[in-house]
């Protein structure tokens, strides 16, 4: 019988110190440098540029102000009603809503811009591109919009080196290379699987190698 691990070496929790910056250096300086509120903000990038990482740090440095955030995804269920004392409202995964969610974001948009709320929303897709409504386009668009690049292979390697020290993982070259050259380099895949792998080494109670990750991914295992 496997020996169940704890919820331990969760990885650090997202902020603008901790983001690897490659080439988002110009969304990384506006976002630090924001005074809000001001008009909505869009970041746009395929799945794993650090769009939700730029979001949630925005969000913590919020909160840590004493302010109150809400965080809208394409599946967040409905109603989305809208809160006076929130500071500042988050939409993710914006290429994904449906027209019923359509209808809410654009609501939210019209109460923030009536209470001087902070919106900023991000897609895989420009503004222009996203397939939804017009005028909710247009809202998405409306402000500056940022396009976040993937990080090249050094970079890859330091945001997941820096995830492994962050759990006390040791991972070695070797684990690296696989994990580079068998995997997409899509970062928010590659710590998820990190994430499996630590929890399936403590599991099995044996270092992290080569041969234990291709033992738990023939086994199957999934991300608690």
């Amino acid at each position: 019988m496997k020996q169940i691990p704890l919820a331990i070496g969760l990885g650090p929790e997202p902020g603008f110190d901790n983001f690897v910056t490659g080439p988002n250096g110009v969304a990384l300086h506006a976002l630090t440098q924001w005074r809000q509120p001001g008009p909505p903000v869009f970041l746009h990038g395929r799945a794993g540029t650090g769009k939700s990482h730029l979001l949630a740090a925005w969000a913590a440095r919020v909160r840590g102000q004493g302010g109150q955030v809400a965080w809208f995804h394409a599946t967040t269920p409905l109603p989305w009603q809208f809160d006076e004392a929130w500071s500042l409202v988050i939409i993710d995964d914006a290429q994904d809503l449906d027209e019923a969610r359509q209808h809410a974001a654009f609501t939210l948009f019209v109460e923030a811009a009536t209470h001087g709320t902070q919106m900023a929303a991000a897609a895989r897709l420009p503004p222009v591109d996203l397939p939804l409504r017009e005028d909710l386009r247009t809202r998405f668009g409306w402000g500056p919009v940022f396009e976040l690049q993937p990080l090249d292979e050094a970079a890859t390697r330091a945001v997941l080196r820096r995830e492994a020290d962050a759990r006390g993982l040791m991972l070695s070259d070797e684990v690296m290379d696989y994990l580079l050259t068998r995997f997409e380099r899509d970062l928010g895949s590659l710590k998820s699987l990190l994430h499996r792998l630590d929890r399936f080494s403590l599991a099995e109670r044996r270092a992290v190698t080569v041969p234990l990750l291709k033992k738990m991914l023939t086994e199957g295992e999934v991300a608690a």
